[in-house]
């Protein structure tokens, strides 16, 4: 068995600050990437905040598309490179934290082109610290950094493993956030336990998380539904989601976020609720123990309930023939995807777990 998560984690309020002579010291002129509104609730002050204190300097990106691409990601490392930054800091939902991973490891490779993201080797990168602002990605534990790759028409996680030194995990930064947001970050950490627990690599350490997290995430469930969440209900989905995305560090995600890539890409669906809409169907396809499993942990009788409270949280999807067409055949050229599910994968069975989600 293989455990392994490099990333100290700071999970309480106020941690940014707390800790912040601790995180600052990952370097002396930081490169802080964000969104335009990734950072608008008090998470860009609290880290300006603990960088000025400890007496670094630091620029900012605040312009970091949602699905960032490989040519967001070359133009901010030239920033980078010009303003002789020495770490980077991300911070809001899977974009922000992505690309500061992906920017991260550009700064440190100056000599090597755009290819080099999608090519193995040095996995060199500058030290990235990291502030997640939703409750769905677990970027700020995992090595992964997931881009747009516009000449394919879909998104892929690079090759490079890029674990951050720091996250720094507040669920107050959830407050301000839309239920949208909530709802669809939410659903992708759901989708990170269940694509992980149901994997060919998981492993009773992978497994544990899983089985804790799933109960953390059930217990804040029901307030997706509703129209309030409360200080407790936000430190739950970001515990939750931090869990998730360290049970994905050892096993990876497998069917329902392959698919997921191909209807954002072509109709800008949220990635969550992508992920979401396949989870059902790649669940009733599993074997029977596992399913029930996930159900009791999850707080389902049935793979109906479950597919009736995700078609309530998220609607049922609504794309063309065509579109699904084209991801069943990606994905049956994925090896990485398919390697990772623990039944055999056949374009029938991908289409049963497409019509799931209608």
């Amino acid at each position: 068995m293989y455990f392994n998560i490099p990333t100290r984690i700071y999970s309480e309020r106020d941690c940014v600050t707390k800790y912040g002579n601790e995180w600052t010291s990952a370097g002396s002129r930081a490169l802080i990437v964000t969104g335009k509104s990734s950072a608008k609730n008090g998470a860009l002050d609290d880290v300006k905040a603990a960088l000025d204190a400890a007496g670094r300097t630091y620029c900012i990106f605040d312009e970091t598309e949602e699905n960032p691409s490989i040519e967001m990601v070359m133009k901010v490392r030239e920033l980078g490179i010009r303003e002789q930054v020495d770490f980077v800091v991300g911070i809001g939902g899977g974009s922000p934290m992505d690309a500061a991973k992906a920017i991260a490891l550009m700064i440190a490779q100056k000599d090597k082109d755009a290819d080099y993201l999608y090519q193995k080797g040095d996995d060199t990168a500058l030290p990235v610290v990291e502030v997640p602002t939703t409750c769905g990605t677990g970027s700020e534990v995992t090595p992964y950094a997931i881009l747009t790759i516009h000449a394919k028409r879909t998104k892929a996680s690079l090759p490079h493993r890029i674990y951050p030194v720091y996250a720094l995990v507040d669920g107050k930064y959830l407050m301000g956030a839309s239920r949208s947001i909530l709802v669809n970050t939410a659903v992708d950490a759901l989708g990170h336990f269940i694509e992980s627990y149901i994997n060919t690599n998981a492993t009773d350490f992978s497994r544990m998380m899983c089985e804790y997290g799933m109960g953390v995430w059930s217990s804040a469930k029901n307030v997706l539904i509703g129209a309030g969440v409360t200080a407790e209900e936000c430190d739950r989905l970001l515990f939750a989601s931090t869990l998730a995305g360290m049970a994905i560090t050892h096993t990876g995600t497998s069917l329902p976020h392959g698919l997921s890539y191909y209807l954002t890409y072509e109709k800008g669906i949220p990635h969550g609720k992508a992920v979401g809409y396949f989870l059902p169907g790649y669940l009733a396809q599993a074997g029977p123990m596992l399913r029930r499993k996930v159900l009791n942990l999850i707080g389902f009788p049935d793979v109906q309930y479950f597919t009736s409270f995700m078609h309530k949280l998220i609607g049922r999807m609504d794309v063309d023939d065509a579109l699904l067409d084209c991801a069943v055949k990606g994905i049956m050229t994925n090896e990485a995807k398919l390697k990772n599910v623990p039944y055999t994968v056949t374009e029938d069975v991908l289409y049963k777990i497409c019509n799931t989600a209608r």
